[in-house]
């Protein structure tokens, strides 16, 4: 594992709250919170740092895949509180917009991300893991979105955990500040698969691969393609979609895919 601190590309930089590696001959990126004594909380610092070794990933575009995981005992407990109380309304407002960029990142990169969760994922926390685009979770994990006991409501979380498992469901664990166990974030959407605590980074890892073992210029096409739909109307959705697809296959990767299929042999990729 090599420990990075802020430069030009994801393999020279290095960080004082992350931890950068890179498996699977560099098509496999794993992002690790790396401020355990404080949870993982989401600094300001540390979510300067997520994104920007998020947009040198996106823009080296040599990794097909990020997990995005936390060190020591739990995912993240969300904002550093401790900031939010002593910074002044600029500053508070600066720290908000860079949680904003870092969200941004991950839907903007062409690489999927998974968020590899463990321990609780609350507030911000919870918002980190709305935000990736797929979700691996111990099964003992609780979520949770707690503004409401300490007079801060959880807006910003509100936006993705809202899109991810529907109004009466994100509107109770707002509401009420209950924390939502892994089995209930499987039911609802929220995480794609629960597994035993020892099983985590396996059964995260072999997904990665599975995805890893594609097409970059299709992954990125799809994911594009699929969060630019999925607010539209359905025929404009699909309008849209077939645009994409008549696109998509005219790419070098398309052509050799279907030629590989047809002459049944693994596909080269191009990209």
């Amino acid at each position: 594992m090599c420990v990075l601190r802020c430069n030009t590309t994801s393999e020279n930089m290095s960080y004082e709250y992350l931890i950068y590696e890179e498996k699977d001959n560099g098509k496999i990126g794993i992002v690790s919170l790396n401020r355990p004594e404080k949870r993982n909380a989401l600094s300001e610092g540390l979510l300067q740092e997520l994104t920007s070794v998020l947009s040198s990933i996106a823009k080296e575009n040599k990794v097909s895949v990020v997990i995005i995981n936390g060190i020591g005992k739990v995912f993240s407990a969300g904002h550093d509180l401790m900031e939010v109380h002593e910074f002044d309304p600029q500053q508070k407002i600066a720290l908000f917009r860079t949680c904003f960029l870092t969200m941004r990142t991950i839907r903007e990169m062409p690489q999927a991300v998974i968020a590899q969760v463990h321990g609780i994922a609350t507030a911000a926390g919870c918002q980190l893991v709305a935000a990736c685009d797929l979700a691996v979770a111990a099964d003992d994990t609780l979520f949770g979105t707690p503004g409401m006991k300490i007079g801060l409501f959880c807006s910003a979380p509100a936006v993705f955990l809202s899109r991810n498992i529907g109004r009466k469901k994100a509107l109770e664990m707002l509401f009420t500040a209950d924390f939502m166990p892994a089995s209930d974030a499987l039911i609802h959407g929220l995480v794609n698969k629960i597994v035993p605590p020892e099983q985590l980074e396996e059964a995260t890892y072999t997904m990665a691969e599975t995805i890893a073992q594609y097409s970059k210029s299709c992954l990125a096409i799809g994911k594009r393609m699929f969060y630019e739909q999925i607010n539209m109307e359905d025929f404009t959705a699909l309008n849209y979609a077939n645009e994409v697809m008549a696109l998509n296959s005219t790419t070098k990767d398309c052509e050799e895919g279907i030629q590989a299929f047809l002459e049944k042999r693994q596909p080269d990729w191009i990209d």
